[in-house]
């Protein structure tokens, strides 16, 4: 399907289509193995997109002569990758995303409970999914998981929209039930309920997952993540998905709250909310404990640089985390200062700068896609330039302003080519994607 700048369907992709450009594979993680063992880069290469996956890929001449039936869409110089996975979002704050000089705790009680209050109605929630689609899409984003609100209208309307586009998708509703205004409580049985509800309705519906969802631990009783921990247990194909560690103030607040606990992963394990299909944004201030647990059970830890200094809350530590944790990266919006994961793999490169880790442009294009893919469970259908999967696909430009475009002209490899559009390109240097093979605006 393709839809034109207002979401209409405008079309069916043909039967074949060659996509021709510079493509770039990585086929293992560069963070541990290293970029020469896990990247090709192709300067003259092309994938064969057919019934929605990637047919082939290799020498762009050879596959034009293989496959003379094929649509050809020349791209030029423009390098083809796995469309980007935003592994955390809250789309539900598209609305408040830039809103000034606050905190955590300070951000949800200002901005962001009173901005969730309105998504018990069915149209506004919709009008907000397809206004968050079309923004991350402009920007090469093909898959988020994100969290919907505590009203199961969020979710069918995120859901609904997302199928609406043929993409893969992965939400849940958001359960609290205390420190929040009560128009966003609900109470345990309610949260099990719902989520049980929701899930069976979309969970594995075309391309669709459901994530239990509880926000953290300070606005779920014991009650409540127990019932979700139950959940959990029962659909272990399912992720769960959560905060951990974000602020200082945070962490205090919840060893206040749970005196019973050791660490704050503790209250999410004592509910049965810790195991290998588990997401946790943020992760900045882990115990040595909380660490080496998180390893253990494999569980996956999300990076979301812009937020975690835009409200203040810290630098995750990649250089410590990366060769022993399954990490994703995320915008976090609106907490998140961009919906771009270009800008966020920029913000990515920059904190570990600060912990005295130059991330390589291979890692930073790993944890976009690839790594990001496996956090979610999907590395075996999407973010990786191979045979039989997915077609989630962009086209960068690595020309696409002035700046970039004098930059890159001075470049001696690859890597020097891609750099300066990953720490200063944007949506203008999207040149095209693709969901599930077929092209989108």
């Amino acid at each position: 399907m393709i839809y034109n700048s207002t979401g209409q369907r405008q079309g069916k992709p043909m039967a074949k289509t060659l996509l021709c450009a510079q493509t770039l594979e990585i086929t293992g993680n560069p963070m541990r193995e290293g970029w020469q063992d896990t990247c090709r880069h192709d300067p003259a290469g092309a994938v064969l997109l057919e019934g929605g996956k990637i047919a082939a890929l290799g020498d762009a001449q050879g596959l034009v002569a293989k496959h003379p039936e094929a649509e050809r869409i020349d791209l030029g110089e423009a390098l083809l990758l796995p469309g980007f996975i935003d592994a955390h979002a809250h789309y539900a704050q598209t609305g408040i995303i830039a809103s000034w000089g606050k905190r955590l705790i300070d951000w949800l009680n200002g901005y962001t409970f009173p901005e969730e209050l309105k998504f018990g109605d069915p149209v506004y929630a919709a009008e907000v999914a397809a206004r968050y689609f079309d923004l991350t899409l402009s920007n090469g984003t093909t898959t988020v998981c994100s969290y919907g609100t505590v009203h199961p209208e969020s979710v069918h309307a995120y859901f609904t929209e997302a199928q609406r586009r043929g993409l893969r998708a992965l939400c849940g509703k958001t359960c609290m039930d205390r420190n929040a205004p009560e128009g966003l409580r609900d109470d345990a049985q309610r949260a099990f309920d719902e989520s049980a509800a929701l899930l069976a309705r979309w969970h594995g519906v075309d391309r669709l997952s459901y994530v239990i969802t509880p926000r953290f631990s300070p606005t779920s009783t014991r009650a409540q993540l127990e019932a979700l921990g139950t959940l959990y247990t029962t659909f272990p194909d399912c992720l769960m998905q959560t905060h951990l560690s974000e602020q200082t103030d945070e962490v205090a607040w919840v060893a206040e709250l749970f005196p019973e606990a050791q660490d704050y992963l503790d209250t999410y394990e004592r509910a049965g909310l810790l195991g290998p299909t588990g997401l946790f944004g943020h992760a900045i201030y882990l115990t040595d404990r909380e660490r080496d647990r998180l390893a253990e059970v494999g569980a996956a830890l999300v990076h979301c640089p812009t937020s975690n200094t835009f409200i203040g809350s810290g630098l995750f530590d990649m250089g410590g985390l990366a060769g022993t944790h399954r990490i994703g990266l995320a915008t976090d919006t609106g907490g998140g200062s961009s919906f771009s994961m270009l800008r966020t793999m920029a913000a990515a490169y920059e904190v570990a700068q600060l912990g005295g880790r130059a991330l390589h442009p291979s890692e930073l294009l790993w944890l976009a896609t690839r790594g990001s893919a496996e956090a979610l469970h999907l590395g075996d259908q999407i973010g990786t330039l191979a045979i039989g999967m997915e077609a989630d696909l962009v086209a960068l430009d690595l020309a696409s302003t002035p700046a970039i475009a004098q930059r890159t002209a001075r470049a001696e490899d690859i890597w020097e080519a891609i750099f300066p559009t990953l720490m200063m390109g944007d949506d203008r240097a999207i040149a095209g994607v693709w969901v599930a093979g077929a092209r989108v605006v």
